[in-house]
């Protein structure tokens, strides 16, 4: 069974070169690559500079994506900010992980259970995160992660995702963290950031148990590099049946 998964920061809906709000233009860019699945990084509810929408609400409507869960994150005098997914499959079993390194600003995993259902049914866990800017913080918010009840108590044959805007600008997670923990990387060298001249490999898809790599690439058309400071990362998977 094969599905689209893609992981984008949408920069709470604003343009990284012209800062103007058009929440169209990341819906346009979604859209043309018809995911399965969504994780979304700097979703904003409420704010007044993205015109109090709900943005969650409004993308999955807008791409017909009907099953959805969001996590607030940094709290603003008016409204809110943070992690969301996104799917065509139902999710539940939702639930966070702190990953609050302070006096950094607060951050979450947002945790869901998916069960996809096209010629066969099967159920794989998905994590998306927005991970700190300080190397220190990046390392303990992985660990968190990994040493998590939800993947202790998770099978190792069960496909999981993690993934999210890791700000991993040396790319040193995957090497001291992920591969030792049998994790696989979707997105070696894929460039995403920023938007208009991508030179950084900064969003990230990692996956192990009984799922396999299709195919990986960035979003290069031209309102993509318009509608956020971060360019979508999309990748193809199989699930074993």
């Amino acid at each position: 069974m094969r599905f689209r998964l893609i992981t984008y920061n949408i920069h709470k809906g604003i343009g990284g070169v012209d800062r103007r709000y058009r929440l169209e233009r990341i819906a346009e860019t979604l859209r043309h690559y018809e995911p399965d699945i969504i994780f979304m990084q700097e979703v904003a509810d409420g704010m007044p500079r993205s015109r109090r929408h709900r943005q969650i609400e409004l993308l999955g409507a807008e791409l017909g994506l009907p099953y959805s869960a969001y996590q607030r994150n940094v709290e603003l005098s008016e409204g809110h900010y943070g992690n969301g997914i996104l799917s065509r499959f139902p999710l539940f079993d939702v639930s966070h992980i702190d990953l609050t390194v302070p006096p950094k600003k607060r951050r979450r995993a947002l945790v869901a259970a998916c069960r996809i259902r096209k010629q066969h049914e099967r159920t794989l866990l998905l994590l998306n995160t927005h991970l700190g800017l300080a190397g220190f913080e990046r390392a303990q918010q992985v660990r968190r992660i990994l040493e998590s009840e939800r993947l202790k108590h998770t099978h190792r044959t069960t496909p999981v995702i993690v993934g999210g805007d890791y700000n991993d600008v040396y790319g040193t997670l995957n090497k001291r963290f992920m591969q030792p923990s049998g994790f696989l990387t979707a997105s070696r060298q894929v460039r995403t950031f920023p938007a208009v001249m991508p030179m950084q490999t900064l969003d990230h898809i990692y996956y192990r148990g009984s799922i396999t790599l299709h195919h990986s690439f960035p979003c290069r058309r031209q309102i993509a590099r318009q509608a956020s400071d971060h360019l979508p990362l999309v990748v193809d998977f199989e699930l074993q049946v």
